[in-house]
C-alpha cells in the first residue's frame, strides 16, 4: 500500500496535499482497496464553504456507499470533473488523477492537527 510522506492523513482515510494557496484532497489508497470497485462520487459542495469534519460528498463502490468528510475547513474551488466519466480512476490512481476536489484552506493552522503518513499506518494497522 502506498503512503505518500508528503501527504496529511485524517482518521477517515481522506489525504490532503497544500500547493501554494490551495489544496487537493482525495480518499487513500487504503480507502479505496476497502471500498472496492468506485462506480459514482457525488460531490455538490463546489463554491461553497465547508468545515472540518462536515461531509463535502459521497462515494458510491459497488457495495456501498460512504461519506466524504472535509479534513479541514474551506472553500470547495472545484470537483475533479473527470470523476464524472471515469469513477474508476480513484481506484487507479488514489493521490493523482483520482483527487476528488480542490479547495482555499480557510486556517492553515488545522492540518497540523491531521495525521502524518507514519501515524496513518499505524491508524489502520490496528
Amino acid at each position: 500500500m502506498n503512503f505518500p510522506a508528503e501527504l496529511k492523513y485524517t482518521k477517515d482515510h481522506e489525504w490532503i496535499r497544500v500547493e501554494g494557496d490551495v489544496a487537493y484532497i482525495g480518499i487513500t489508497d487504503y480507502a479505496q482497496g476497502e471500498l472496492g470497485e468506485i462506480v459514482y462520487v457525488d460531490i455538490t459542495t463546489e463554491g461553497e464553504t465547508v468545515d472540518k469534519e462536515e461531509v463535502f460528498g459521497t462515494i458510491e463502490a459497488v457495495k456501498t456507499v460512504s461519506d466524504l468528510f472535509m479534513p479541514v475547513s474551506g472553500e470547495v474551488l472545484e470537483v475533479n470533473a473527470e470523476l464524472e466519466d471515469k469513477p474508476e480512476l480513484v481506484n487507479e490512481d488514489a493521490y493523482g488523477k483520482g483527487w476528488l476536489i480542490k479547495i482555499s484552506v480557510k486556517d492553515a493552522a488545522d492540518l497540523n492537527e491531521l495525521l502524518s503518513a507514519e501515524d496513518y499506518k499505524a491508524l489502520i494497522a490496528k
